[in-house]
């Protein structure tokens, strides 16, 4: 978990596009908000490997919305009940659960339909704001820090430039 931490760290103190992590930030919401055993979690990690996203930011996101989904589980089965029970949908739900393919997507249950529903909802609005934290870091943050006293004593420690020789090479490599 730490090396996760410390991946994350880094992607956010180098020249990752900002829009990258923050989708790893979003996807992340979406497989910690809903049911892990879902069938849209298989699209979720799929475009996980297949699009240019930080896959640390998505895997810590994932941990930290699950832990947050536990006391919004009373949300997402109200909001789930409320669209099942809507009268204008219930032909659309009669038809989708006589459909296999519909029936393993869970959409019957209310958990599964309210969670994906509510992180759908979410997904733009957090990605907007997740992408404007992240610039405001690198302008603030990252620069206090790079500026700081601390940071210099240690740039210039010879530990510091070992780590910087091993870090050249290893990218070199790979």
């Amino acid at each position: 978990m730490l090396k996760l931490l410390f991946k994350l760290l880094t992607a956010l103190n180098s020249e990752t596009d900002p829009a990258q992590i923050s989708l790893g930030f979003c996807f992340g919401l979406i497989l910690g908000f809903t049911p892990f055993l879902s069938l849209h979690n298989l699209l979720v990690l799929f475009l996980l490997l297949v699009l240019r996203v930080n896959i640390s930011a998505a895997i810590l996101a994932w941990g930290f919305f699950a832990g947050i989904a536990y006391v919004l589980d009373p949300l997402f089965i109200r909001t789930g009940e409320y669209l099942l029970a809507l009268p204008s949908l219930l032909d659309t739900w009669t038809v989708m659960y006589n459909s296999d393919f519909w029936r393993l997507m869970h959409f019957n249950h209310t958990l599964t339909l309210g969670s994906l529903v509510i992180s759908v909802i979410a997904f733009l609005p957090l990605f907007i704001i997740f992408k404007i934290l992240i610039v405001k870091y690198r302008l603030h943050i990252l620069a206090f820090v790079r500026k700081s006293r601390l940071m210099q004593i240690i740039q210039s420690s010879r530990w510091y430039q070992t780590y910087e020789k091993f870090a050249e090479i290893k990218n070199a490599i790979t």
